[in-house]
């Protein structure tokens, strides 16, 4: 199982969960506490800030990113949650989870993965850039893109509630 949340509701989402493993997708990755809980291999840390495209002076999301998240999530062996975070909880944290939920599924159709993102948070907004290279790099043909687009933008707010997305 995968949580998703902020920077401000980790520590109460990992303890809550019982996560063996998390990952941190932010810019500032440095000012992230690893979980006492949680040791320094189960805790990825992905420094991109939240963009869309190439912007001079912050790291847009690249396909070396998602290469690492990719791998980070297939070995993670499952039998603890999963704590997924950016800053908010809304773009970067839930393109991952939706990233790591196809990953781990390559037969589950993307729409319904999306949807069932949507119905836990109606505020989540997956960053587009990091879908797209994510369909890239598990060949979705766009399929990933096009399961944004059924599920429309999420509701605005600062910061995002935590979430679960299950697996199966």
């Amino acid at each position: 199982m995968i949580h998703v949340c902020s920077l401000a509701a980790l520590p109460d989402t990992v303890k809550t969960t019982g996560a063996s493993h998390v990952l941190t997708i932010m810019a500032k990755v440095d000012q992230v506490q690893r979980p006492e809980s949680v040791i320094e291999a189960n805790h990825l840390k992905v420094a991109v800030d939240d963009i869309t495209e190439q912007i001079e002076g912050f790291v847009a999301p690249s396909d070396i990113h998602i290469e690492q998240v990719l791998n980070f999530v297939r070995g993670w062996d499952r039998s603890a949650p999963m704590v997924i975070h950016c800053y908010a909880g809304i773009s970067r944290s839930t393109a991952s989870a939706f990233t790591a939920a196809c990953a781990l599924n390559p037969h589950r159709e993307e729409i319904e993965i999306a949807r069932k993102i949507r119905a836990a948070s109606p505020i989540a907004s997956p960053n587009r850039l990091i879908v797209s290279l994510a369909d890239k790099a598990l060949g979705r043909e766009g399929r990933m893109l096009r399961a944004l687009d059924d599920i429309g933008p999420g509701n605005m707010m600062i910061e995002g509630r935590p979430f679960r997305v299950d697996l199966d």
